[in-house]
C-alpha cells in the first residue's frame, strides 16, 4: 500500500481513496481481533448501509466485501478449534444455498440471481462458523448483554432522530417498525427482566417505554405484532402475568397518545381527525379493505407467479416484473428494478426458488421455530430468564412473525436478515445449554463440545 501511494501520490488528494485506506485498516484490525470485534463491525456496516445517513453509499458496496471476508476468515479460525462441530441445521442450510444457485440458472437475470445466491452462501457460512466465534465460550450471555447495550444506543438515536429532528433515518416506516419490533423491544425486555440492579432496571424500563413509543410512531402493524407476540411469550413463559397486564395497559395508553400527537401515516386518508385508534393502527383508515387489505395484491401476484413457474421459480432474489430488462447488461441492473414487493417472506422464497428449491428453506425455518420453542419451554419449566437462549429465541420468534408481512428474511443486503440468521445459527448451539440453569452466582465452566454450556450455582 505504501508503494502504491508513493508511486501515485495523487491518490492522497482523493477523499474516497483515503476513506478506503482507513476502512481497510479498521477491517484488518477487526479481523485480527475476530472474536471480539468483527461481529460489531459487520452489523454496523449493514446497518449503516440501510440508513439515510452520511457515507451510506460507501457501505452499500463495502458490506459485501466485509461479509465475504468475515465468512472466509471465520471458517478458517473456527476450523482450527478442535471442538468444532456441525449439525443437521447446517447441512440443510447448505442445501438451501444449492437450491438458490440452481434457481439462479433459470432466472431471467442469471448474473443478478447468482450474486444474490453467493451472498446467501456467505451469510450462512458466517453464521455457521464466524458468528459462533463471537459468543464467549465461558459466558455466552455476555454476547447478548452487549446486544442490549447496542439496542439502548439505537433507541436513543432513533428517538432523537424521529421525535426531535423528524429525520427518517430508516427510510420507510415498515423498516423502522421491523428494527424496533423484532430486535430492540424484545432484547430490552429481556435485559429489564434479567437486570441485577435497581438502577439498571429503571434505566432499561425507561428505554423500553421509549422504544415502544418509537415503534408505535411507525404505525407498522407487522413490527408491533412481532414485538407483542415475542413479549407475551417471554412474560407467559416466566409466569409474569402481572407484568403482562401492566404492559398491555401501558400499550393501550401509549396507543391513544401516539394516535393523538404523532402525524398519521401518509396512506391514511384524511378525515378531519375522525379516525379512531383501531382505524389508525389496524386498518390505517381503510376499514373496507380489512386488516390485510394492503397485502392482498402482492400475495395474489406472488401466487400467480408460483403457479406459472412452480418447479424452479423465477430465480433467487429476482422477480418477474412487467418491464423487460433482459437486454440490459449486468452493470445496468439495479436491485429495485428486478424485484417487487411480496408482502410475505415465505411466499417470496417460494416464488424465487420454486417448489423443488423451497423445501430446505422451509425445513430451516421450521427447525429455527422448534429451537425457539425449546428455549421458551425450558424457561417455562424453570423460570430461568438468565439463559442466553432466551434473548436469541425472543428475536427469532419476533422475526418469524414479522416475516409473515415483510420480504426481508432472505434479502441478505438487509441488516435485519443478517442479524436474524446469525442468531438462528447461534441458537442451535445454545439449545443444549438449556439443560443448565443460569443465575447470578459465579460460573463454573464444564468441558463440552457445544458452544459455551456453563453450569451456574443451583
Amino acid at each position: 500500500m505504501l508503494l502504491i501511494l508513493l508511486s501515485r501520490p495523487g491518490y492522497l488528494t482523493r477523499p474516497e481513496v483515503l476513506g478506503a485506506v482507513i476502512i481497510a485498516q479498521l477491517v484488518f484490525a477487526a479481523v485480527s481481533r475476530y472474536r471480539q470485534s468483527f461481529f460489531l463491525i459487520l452489523m454496523a456496516a449493514f446497518l449503516w448501509a440501510g440508513m439515510d445517513i452520511p457515507f451510506q453509499s460507501a457501505w452499500l458496496q463495502g458490506r459485501w466485501y466485509l461479509l465475504g471476508l468475515g465468512a472466509v476468515a471465520g471458517l478458517a479460525i473456527y476450523m482450527k478449534d478442535h471442538n468444532h462441530h456441525f449439525s443437521t441445521f447446517h447441512l440443510i442450510a447448505l442445501f438451501g444455498v444449492l437450491g438458490a444457485m440452481i434457481s439462479a440458472l433459470v432466472s431471467a437475470y442469471p448474473e443478478e440471481a447468482l450474486l444474490k445466491a453467493v451472498s446467501l452462501l456467505f451469510l450462512f457460512l458466517y453464521g455457521a462458523a464466524g458468528a459462533r466465534l463471537a459468543v464467549p465460550v465461558g459466558r455466552p450471555e455476555d454476547f447478548f448483554r452487549r446486544l442490549v447495550v447496542g439496542c439502548e444506543f439505537l433507541t436513543y438515536a432513533s428517538a432523537v432522530s424521529y421525535f426531535l429532528f423528524h429525520w427518517k433515518i430508516y427510510g420507510s416506516p415498515n423498516s423502522l417498525g421491523a428494527v424496533m419490533g423484532v430486535v430492540v423491544v424484545p432484547l430490552l425486555l429481556w435485559g429489564l427482566l434479567s437486570s441485577e440492579s435497581v438502577m439498571r432496571r429503571r434505566r432499561l424500563g425507561f428505554e423500553l417505554v421509549l422504544a415502544m413509543l418509537v415503534l408505535m410512531s411507525s404505525f407498522s402493524r407487522a413490527g408491533m405484532a412481532a414485538a407483542a407476540i415475542s413479549s407475551l411469550l417471554i412474560c407467559a413463559s416466566l409466569r409474569r402475568y402481572k407484568t403482562m397486564l401492566k404492559g398491555m395497559a401501558l400499550v393501550v395508553a401509549m396507543a391513544f397518545a401516539v394516535a393523538t400527537v404523532v402525524p398519521l401515516p401518509e396512506e391514511v386518508p384524511a378525515s378531519n381527525g375522525a379516525h379512531s385508534v383501531s382505524d389508525v393502527f389496524l386498518y390505517k383508515g381503510k376499514y373496507d379493505q380489512g386488516v390485510l387489505g394492503s397485502r392482498q395484491g402482492p400475495w395474489n401476484e406472488t401466487w400467480s407467479v408460483i403457479r406459472e413457474h412452480p418447479w424452479f421459480g423465477s430465480g433467487f432474489g429476482t422477480s418477474l416484473v412487467g418491464q423487460d430488462l433482459t437486454q440490459l447488461t449486468f452493470a445496468q441492473h439495479v436491485d429495485s428494478r428486478v424485484i417487487r414487493e411480496h408482502g410475505n417472506s415465505y411466499l417470496a422464497i417460494a416464488e424465487w426458488t420454486g417448489l423443488l428449491g423451497v423445501a430446505p428453506f422451509y425445513c430451516l425455518i421450521a427447525m429455527t421455530a422448534m429451537n425457539a420453542g425449546k428455549a421458551f419451554s425450558w424457561m417455562r419449566r424453570t423460570g430461568d430468564v438468565f439463559s442466553p437462549a432466551v434473548p436469541a429465541a425472543a428475536v427469532v420468534v419476533a422475526g418469524l412473525v414479522n416475516a409473515m408481512f415483510e420480504d426481508w428474511m432472505f434479502a441478505v443486503g438487509y441488516h435485519l436478515c443478517v442479524l436474524f440468521w446469525v442468531l438462528a445459527f447461534i441458537l442451535v448451539d445454545l439449545i443444549p445449554g438449556c439443560t443448565t440453569e443460569y443465575s447470578r452466582e459465579a460460573a463454573t465452566p464444564l468441558p463440552t463440545p457445544q458452544l459455551g454450556s456453563v453450569a451456574y450455582g443451583q
